[in-house]
C-alpha cells in the first residue's frame, strides 16, 4: 500500500485462511482485505476477485489458486506464508503475479524459523532467491527437473539413473551418446590432476550433513579452475554452513594445488614411499640447475618427463598436509614456470 498498489498474501491452508486474515487485520486496520479459495462458491469467488480487479481490496489472502491466469498490473507485493511447503514451479508461477505493470514488483518468500527446512526445501527457496532476472524460468525449469527427476526420458524403461548419478552428469552422458551416434568429435575437458599426498582434506558430517548437500559440495570444489573459483566456493560455504573447519579449508587448498599444477600442465603428483612423484614435467637447462641447488636429492627423467623429489621434513615430521601442498606449490611453480602464484591457504 506504501508503493499504492495491491498485494497477495498467500496462505495455502483453507482451514485457518480467516485466522490468517484476522491477523493482518489486527496488524494493519486499515487495510481492505478480502479472501479467496477454491473451498467458496462460484459467485462469491468471482465477486472477491472482481473486487480485487476493480481495487475494492487492498490485501487478498488466498490459496495457490492464484497462481495461474491473473493478469492484475496494479498488483505489485507479493508475501508468501511457509513456501518451503510449496513446489518450485509453484514458487515461481505465484511470483509472476506481481510486477505485470509499470511498477516494480516485490515478493518476500518466508519460511517458519522455528522448523528445520528440509534439504529439498532449501534448494527450492535458494533457487527462487537466485533466480530473478527477466528469463530466468529455464534455469528454475531445469533445477526443478534435477530436484523431482526426469522420469522416462528417452525410452519406455527408464527408471531412477538420474537420481543415481545426479542430472548434470546424466545430461553429460546423454550429450556423449548423442555426439557418437552422430559420429561428432568428443567435447574437449579439462585434464584431470590426480593428487595422493598426505593430506587430511574432507568435508566432515558433523560440518554438511545432508548426503547430497555434502556431494554438491564436493563437486563445486572439484570444478575449482582459480583462485577466483576457489573464494566464491569458500564463501558459499562460509554462508550456508558456517566458518569452514580445517579439513574444508585443506580440500580447498587442495583445489587451488590441482588447478595450479593443472595450468602447468601436470597431471599426476603422488606419494611413493618417501619421494613424490611429479609427471608430466618438462625442464629446460636452468631449470635443472636450480632443481639440483633447490632439491638435491631429487631425480629428473626427461625421457619419461618425470620428476621425483625427497619428502621434505619440517620440524618434528615429515612435511603433511597444506604445508606440504605449499611447499610443493613453490617449488614445481619455480621450475615450470610462474604462472600461477599466491600461497594455497
Amino acid at each position: 500500500m506504501l508503493r499504492d498498489g495491491q498485494i497477495f498474501y498467500i496462505h495455502n491452508r483453507v482451514q485457518s485462511i480467516d485466522k490468517a486474515a484476522a491477523r493482518l487485520r489486527e496488524l494493519v486496520p486499515e487495510a481492505r482485505i478480502a479472501i479467496a479459495h477454491g473451498q467458496q462458491s462460484e459467485d462469491q469467488l468471482e465477486a472477491t476477485m472482481v473486487g480485487f480487479w476493480e481495487r475494492d481490496h487492498d490485501v487478498l489472502v488466498s490459496t495457490t489458486i492464484v497462481e495461474s491466469g491473473l493478469d492484475i498490473a496494479n498488483a505489485n507485493t507479493l508475501i508468501i506464508e511457509r513456501a518451503d511447503l510449496l513446489g518450485l514451479s509453484q514458487l515461481h508461477q505465484i511470483r509472476g503475479r506481481v510486477g505485470r505493470g509499470r511498477e516494480r514488483g516485490y515478493a518476500y518468500i518466508t519460511y517458519d524459523p522455528q522448523r528445520p527446512l528440509t534439504e529439498v526445501a532449501y534448494d527450492r527457496l535458494a533457487t527462487i532467491a537466485q533466480n530473478t532476472d527477466l528469463g530466468s524460468g529455464i534455469a528454475v525449469a531445469m533445477k526443478d527437473l534435477e530436484i523431482r527427476g526426469a522420469g522416462n526420458l528417452l525410452g519406455g524403461e527408464q527408471s531412477g539413473h538420474i537420481a543415481g548419478v545426479g542430472f548434470d552428469l546424466y545430461i553429460r552422458l546423454v550429450g556423449e551418446a548423442v555426439a557418437d551416434f552422430k559420429g561428432e568429435p568428443p567435447a574437449s575437458e579439462a585434464a584431470d590432476v590426480r593428487v595422493d599426498l598426505p593430506v587430511d582434506a574432507h568435508i566432515p558430517h558433523d560440518y554438511i550433513d545432508g548426503e547430497r548437500l555434502r556431494m554438491e559440495a564436493y563437486r563445486k570444489l572439484a570444478a575449482v579452475t582459480d583462485d577466483a573459483v576457489a573464494e566464491q566456493v569458500e564463501a558459499e560455504l562460509a554462508d550456508r554452513y558456517g566458518p569452514p573447519p580445517a579439513p574444508v579449508l585443506a580440500l580447498l587448498a587442495v583445489a587451488r594445488f590441482r588447478a595450479a599444477m593443472r595450468s602447468l600442465g601436470i597431471t599426476e603428483i603422488s606419494l611413493q614411499g618417501k619421494a613424490i612423484r611429479i609427471t608430466p614435467v618438462r625442464l629446460a637447462d636452468s631449470a635443472q640447475l636450480r632443481l639440483a641447488r633447490l632439491a638435491p636429492d631429487s631425480v629428473y627423467k626427461v625421457a619419461a618427463q618425470m620428476l621425483s623429489l625427497r619428502r621434505p621434513i619440517g620440524p618434528d615430521e615429515a612435511l603433511r598436509g597444506v604445508a606440504l601442498l605449499d611447499w610443493l606449490h613453490r617449488l614445481v611453480t619455480d621450475l615450470v614456470g610462474a604462472s600461477v602464484t599466491g600461497p594455497l591457504s
